[in-house]
């Protein structure tokens, strides 16, 4: 490992959040040392804060951004125990709202083709398969749908004006996950065929180039958020299809280049952006302050998961 690396991997260690230690050890440094008491961590008990006896946090399940839809993403991500009934409990009311029959009534087909922001179903079946609710006749019903409106280019789309050509990116990143965790969950071939159309999509425009010209499709996917929520970037991408083990595709390595470039001289990664504000705020606060112009021990800590995945830490 390189002197950076080493320098980012100490500091991880020294996170205040047993879960970054544990998975640092994992995934970086391939040694499980001792369990760690993940719910123990400062984070996780802020995103578990607040609870109602629903189920919920008094507030829509998909509230920007401190429903339950998007507090679970954030647990999952840490590596909540499966049995963690709170965090289950949680997923009770996104699967609610998701298979309820006000919200499948709204769900629009032009031209043959759904249109559907498939990034909810997507971060909810990914939510439920790490919990270990993937028998749920729910989340069942959560993959078959995504399997079933899937484009012809592999990918999801919300959008009713789309002429059907290409899919959303960020639409269909989410998905892709869920559809991963519901395949490892259950074995599901329909599921493994879905994500790995998802795949290639990303994979022959290089992660975020036009095809044929080779620009950038949007030069906002080049900058590291986090919590990335239901926005693509390469780094987010790059997660995703490391977990697919495609980390290693030489397609994927423009924006492993991207991602070299944006690493401090320290070894760490900062976030470029953000799509939250602080707790508190009137608008889109999230319950967690994860950090702004400091560096992330989030986005190292994937930075380092997809440049070890690819062979690029030694």
């Amino acid at each position: 490992m390189d002197q950076l690396s080493r320098s980012a991997v100490d500091w991880l260690l020294e996170s205040d959040e047993p879960s970054i230690r544990q998975m640092t050890r994992r995934d970086i440094l391939d040694r499980a040392g001792p369990a760690e008491d993940v719910l123990a961590g400062p984070i996780v008990r802020r995103l578990l804060s607040g609870q109602q006896l629903d189920g919920g946090f008094g507030n829509h399940p998909y509230s920007k951004w401190t429903g339950a839809h998007w507090r679970l993403v954030s647990l999952v991500e840490l590596e909540v125990p499966v049995g963690e009934q709170r965090a289950r409990f949680a997923a009770e009311t996104v699967l609610s709202w998701l298979t309820s029959p006000r919200h499948r009534s709204a769900i629009r087909s032009v031209d043959g083709l759904v249109r559907r922001c498939g990034s909810q179903e997507g971060n909810a079946l990914a939510v439920c398969s790490r919990l270990g609710l993937a028998g749920d006749l729910r989340v069942g019903l959560l993959a078959d749908s995504l399997v079933e409106w899937q484009w012809p280019d592999g990918g999801w789309n919300c959008d009713v004006k789309a002429s059907g050509r290409r899919s959303s990116f960020h639409e269909t990143l989410p998905p892709a996950w869920g559809l991963l965790e519901y395949w490892r969950a259950t074995g599901d071939g329909a599921a493994k065929e879905a994500w790995r159309r998802a795949a290639e999509l990303f994979l022959e425009h290089r992660l975020f180039r036009v095809g044929g010209t080779g620009e950038p499709i949007n030069r906002a996917w080049l900058t590291l958020h986090y919590p990335p929520y239901w926005h693509y970037d390469i780094l987010q991408v790059l997660v995703v299809l490391d977990r697919m083990g495609l980390a290693g595709d030489e397609r994927c390595s423009d924006a492993r280049d991207v991602l070299e470039r944006r690493r401090l001289g320290d070894g760490r990664w900062r976030p470029g952006a953000y799509w939250w504000n602080p707790p508190g705020s009137s608008r889109a606060p999230d319950v967690v302050d994860w950090g702004r112009s400091r560096p992330s021990e989030m986005i190292t800590l994937n930075a380092l998961r997809v440049l070890e995945g690819a062979g690029r830490m030694d």
